[in-house]
């Protein structure tokens, strides 16, 4: 009996495996079956040589389709905006009717001038929509069924697409993240099986570290609408502000056993500037994608997950532009096929989804057009009515680079930026010509100013799917006041507006015999500091403050003297002359080492030696945070860094390095590794710790910390309740105020006593018993911007971020918090450059 019971569960078994013989798709399969196709456009197998889903398109295959279709069709125009960080094009397709691409750029501009009116009639404008595919590149249904959308839009024939394309101007965005898509796609295509296998243990489905979500530098583009800081982003934020389409779609994918997801999400969690009607026209949208998901037998969900709060994202960024944007989420195979709790996800049925998604789109577009575009004209109405006359001024009298990169944020989101015609004070804030700039509140994108400028600390959500703080004066920890003047302003020179590293340029150089001071407050000095350390050239930092020709130079003042270095004067003086021009830094010469307070000589000017760094990376980090750091290194400051693979550690010779940058962990590292940096730290090294890696680094004794914990009592929370209750003890993304000590040389370089730092974490450190080994403290009342639980904000307040331990010759530091977060947090990066510099002097 028990081998015929054995044996019926076997075969019972058996008949629960999926089929391995998964049919290759067709064409038909994606198109509707009501629409004829002109034979004269090639198809995509016709290009790229197979029918999509049945392989993940490569970038290059998909940009030689797009290609063919515009030299093809008389429906498509194909531009390339720039290139990504591994020089990958940035094409996009501009796809209307003939008659109406003849008269483009003329149709563009009517259609960002009635932005502008106070009365105007839609009843013969096209509206304008931006589909965009796969910013993350391991999420591919998006990019591939990019390839079919083009295809019907070329092709398609008849009054239907005859008037879709009449009334219509789409901008097609292939490939968000051409280097993600290429990496994932040739992860999933190199290990596909001729029998296709969707068993979820299968290599297939389980991608090496980092995976192809981010682009070049591990970044999440998706959270880059706002902070413009990557090229691709770049690229698509000057279309939108050229274009500023009426619609934007954003397509994505999420876990296997999910379905298909289109906005609105919660309506709880959208952000109180945007316009209700616009949750109102997004939730009328979602009626045709109702339609269209229904007509093929799709499942489908919408107001439940999602949130349109962060308008750093590219569904949500449009709402506060006088757009809809709309975030699609299809269930991903995450390779060809794969189990789920709905059957096996083939590949081509995601595409086939998405494809859906988009020509839903396109038919409530079409047909809510005039409602949409007197949308449009309203949300700038509304606004112009809004503002009032003033200004908000920003600036840092002593760092002109950090200045200008918040300035250059802003002009790439056409808000009209004024320079500072005299140096002024403001509520006891100094603001220097060339250091600061003015922006007037009554201009057209007065809501986009809000939202990035405001604080908020009330809030109608506790659950938050992303960050709810980004206020960018704060993450630049800059000086400002919202209560400006806009007659201390005068309009920019024409050379402002290029971009940062064009504002501001010192050309007058001075040479010396004796000495060069820079002060250590720029942006760039970190740069240009390692730039004449790798010469070999010696240069000091001052551990006190002093002062000389009758200017005063603050605690991290760099001295680099001119005799006793290996090149001459004249040769140091032209070096030092063209690294001021560059990079926006001063370096003042002095004749003399005779000073008020430490003299040039003194003992309290300490040597600094050349970093030499390695990044830990690989399985068991994270890999955004290495990546935010190798950006930061590699892309703002040219320092070369080193990055070794956890799991290869024990095979290197860390006696290369002087330096080794640990970002946040999942875990603790092995025995072996931990022992190894151990006894190279206890050489003489330097050990940077990040987020969850202090975990480890304490219990190792590397940097014993004692760690504040939390109680949640969970009285009267029901079992629905409960995830709810767990999700608003997070942290997702908080601005809190912190203490400096600026004589501790962590602080180098800050000019104030108080600095804004970015949390996303629930790790709260107590302050050592020596208040000096304390140089960043958490304020008694520190929460500045965004959420956070009362009990994690009464935890939070007098902790430290910062921590400091000599292990025998060496250093071990740590950071409860990311100090270069999304490449765009400029305030706080110094912390780290200071604890790569200066750590022997803590």
């Amino acid at each position: 009996m028990k081998k015929v019971i054995l044996l019926l569960l076997v075969l019972a078994f058996a008949k629960a495996l999926p089929a391995q013989t998964i049919v290759d798709p067709t064409l038909d399969y994606y198109l509707p079956t009501t629409v004829s196709y002109n034979s004269d456009i090639p198809t995509p197998q016709e290009i790229i040589g197979f029918v999509p889903g049945k392989w993940h398109v490569t970038h290059d295959k998909l940009v030689q389709y797009m290609m063919v279709l515009a030299d093809k069709s008389d429906r498509f125009t194909i531009e390339n905006r720039g290139t990504t960080y591994e020089e990958r094009p940035l094409y996009l397709l501009t796809v209307t009717s003939p008659e109406n691409h003849k008269n483009i750029d003329q149709i563009r501009k009517d259609h960002v001038a009635a932005t502008d009116k106070d009365q105007v009639d839609n009843s013969n404008a096209p509206i304008v929509v931006y589909q965009g595919f796969s910013i993350h590149g391991n999420e591919p249904s998006g990019s591939n069924a990019s390839l079919l959308l083009a295809y019907h839009l070329a092709a398609a024939q008849g009054p239907e697409i005859e008037a879709l394309l009449k009334n219509t101007v789409i901008l097609l965005d292939p490939s968000l993240n051409p280097d993600g898509l290429q990496r994932f796609a040739s992860w999933v295509n190199q290990n596909k099986s001729k029998n296709i296998n969707p068993d979820t243990y299968d290599r297939e489905y389980n991608e090496t570290w980092p995976g192809g979500r981010t682009n070049h530098y591990w970044f999440d583009m998706n959270r880059d609408w706002l902070p413009v800081q990557l090229p691709e982003s770049q690229a698509r934020i000057e279309t939108f502000h050229k274009w500023l389409p009426n619609i934007l779609t954003d397509h994505h994918e999420m876990g296997t056993n999910s379905t298909f997801f289109f906005q609105p999400g919660i309506p709880s969690r959208t952000h109180p500037l945007t316009p209700a009607m616009n949750q109102k026209l997004t939730k009328k949208i979602g009626n045709y994608l109702a339609e269209g998901f229904d007509k093929i037998g799709s499942l489908y969900y919408t107001e439940e997950d999602y949130d349109d709060f962060y308008y750093g994202k590219g569904s949500t960024f449009p709402d506060i532009n006088g757009s809809i944007g709309i975030l699609f989420e299809q269930a991903s195979s995450r390779g060809h096929a794969q189990n789920s709790d709905n059957g096996v996800l083939t590949f081509p049925f995601t595409v086939r989804n998405q494809f859906t998604a988009a020509l839903s789109t396109l038919k409530a577009a079409t047909s809510m057009r005039k409602e949409i575009l007197d949308y449009q004209n309203k949300f700038y109405q509304d606004a112009k009515k809004e503002v009032r006359d003033g200004a908000i001024i920003f600036g840092d009298h002593m760092d002109a680079g950090r200045t200008s990169a918040l300035a250059d944020i802003l002009l790439k989101h056409n808000i009209e930026v004024r320079s500072l015609k005299n140096d002024i004070s403001k509520n006891g804030k100094n603001y220097k010509k060339g250091y600061a700039y003015i922006v007037p509140k009554n201009q057209k994108n007065s809501r986009l100013i809000n939202a990035m400028f405001e604080k908020r600390t009330t809030f109608q959500d506790s659950l938050f799917y992303d960050i709810s703080a980004w206020t960018f004066p704060l993450a630049f920890d800059m000086d400002y006041d919202e209560d400006a003047s806009l007659s201390d302003s005068v309009p920019l020179k024409l050379n402002e507006n290029l971009g940062s590293n064009k504002i501001n340029s010192y050309d007058v150089f001075q040479l010396s015999d004796y000495a060069y001071l820079m002060p250590w407050n720029e942006y760039l000095t970190p740069k240009v500091l390692h730039s004449i350390l790798s010469k070999d050239l010696r240069a000091k930092v001052a551990m006190k403050k002093f002062s000389i020709n009758g200017i005063n130079y603050d605690y991290g003042t760099i001295l680099i003297p001119v005799k006793g270095q290996n090149i001459d004067s004249k040769e140091l003086g032209v070096l030092l002359g063209k690294l001021q021009s560059d990079n926006k830094v001063k370096f003042t010469p002095v004749d003399t080492g005779l000073t008020e307070g430490i003299d040039l000589g003194s003992r309290q000017f300490r040597d600094i030696q050349q970093p030499k760094i390695a990044l830990l990376v690989g399985e068991g980090i994270n890999p955004s945070d290495v990546g935010e750091i190798w950006h930061l290194m590699d892309q703002q400051y040219d320092i070369p860094v080193t990055k070794i693979d956890l799991q290869d550690i024990n095979r290197k010779d860390l006696s290369r390095y002087n330096t080794i940058i640990v970002p946040a962990t999942y875990g603790s590292p092995e025995n072996e590794v931990m022992d190894q940096l151990k006894e190279w730290t206890r050489a003489g090294g330097t050990l940077i710790g990040y987020r969850s890696a202090l975990r480890w680094m304490s219990s190792s004794k590397l940097l014993p910390l004692e760690f504040k914990r939390t109680e949640n009592p969970t009285k009267n929370i029901t079992f629905e309740q409960r995830n709810d209750f767990y999700g608003a003890q997070r942290i997702g993304g908080a601005i809190f105020e912190t203490k400096l000590d600026r004589s501790h040389p962590i602080a180098f370089g800050f000019k104030d006593d108080q600095l804004p730092m970015f949390r996303n974490t629930t790790l709260f450190v107590k302050p050592n018993k020596d208040s000096f080994k304390n140089p960043i403290t958490y304020t008694n009342s520190p929460l500045m911007s965004g959420y956070i639980s009362s009990i994690n904000l009464e935890t939070l307040k007098n902790t430290v971020p910062f921590q400091h331990n000599n292990y025998g010759r060496g250093d071990v530091i740590g950071f409860t918090d990311n100090t270069q977060f999304r490449a765009f947090w400029y305030g706080t990066n110094k912390l780290l450059m200071n604890a790569i510099f200066f750590a022997k002097e803590m």
